[in-house]
């Protein structure tokens, strides 16, 4: 998927370069406009529907299927810019706006590329790291929390936290604080699921 966002931003490119140097005057320019925004709407509606639902089942696959729906929006929406500065007398203009739109796709192929990279390696955002960490903080009897790992099990989060307990309490207590932080972390933190809990006395 990316490679195919990535040459759409290579063929973008070489397009408006070549409209750069053999100047071409479009024609049918309000049937063009008309159906450059019709195109940019329904990919608009499908990006926003797949990008969505990426996030909220934890699919970075989706997530990028979603971002090449927009950047086919995107697309459409620069026939409508460049279509408009051909009218206003501004003929490069439909070149010059492939050129933004080359870059801003090759912008969003850095992003994508960046999150399904460190999704591959099971990696998660430390944004997750330090979220795990203050809800296992925040369940009465931790008075500490030592370490925090986490990472993708497909489209779920398992942590791997030790908190520290009080040192004068029964052992019994030490259990029921750790099932407290599994169920703090599985119902507070997003796509957590079979979270490892490990407790040491202060």
């Amino acid at each position: 998927m990316l490679a195919i966002i990535l040459f759409s931003a290579i063929f973008a490119a070489y397009e408006a370069i070549d409209r750069l140097i053999n100047a071409q005057t479009p024609t049918h320019l309000l049937a063009t406009a008309l159906a450059g925004l019709v195109g940019f709407l329904g990919n608009e509606w499908v990006a926003v529907y797949r990008i969505r639902t990426g996030r909220r089942i934890g699919s970075a696959a989706l997530e990028a299927d979603g971002y090449h729906a927009r950047i086919d929006g995107i697309t459409s929406l620069a026939v409508v810019l460049g279509v408009l500065g051909v009218a206003a007398g501004f003929r490069i203009a439909d070149p010059i706006v492939g050129l933004v739109i080359s870059v801003a796709i090759l912008r969003i192929v850095w992003q994508s590329a960046r999150e399904i990279g460190l999704r591959a390696l099971d990696g998660v955002e430390p944004e997750l790291i330090d979220r795990v960490r203050h809800e296992a903080a925040a369940v009465p009897g931790v008075i500490g929390v030592d370490d925090v790992r986490a990472r993708w099990l497909g489209h779920t989060i398992r942590p791997e936290v030790t908190v520290t307990v009080p040192g004068d309490r029964p052992v019994t207590d030490a259990d029921v604080v750790a099932q407290a932080v599994r169920d703090q972390l599985i119902h507070h933190v997003s796509f957590v699921a079979d979270p490892v809990v490990t407790t040491r006395s202060a």
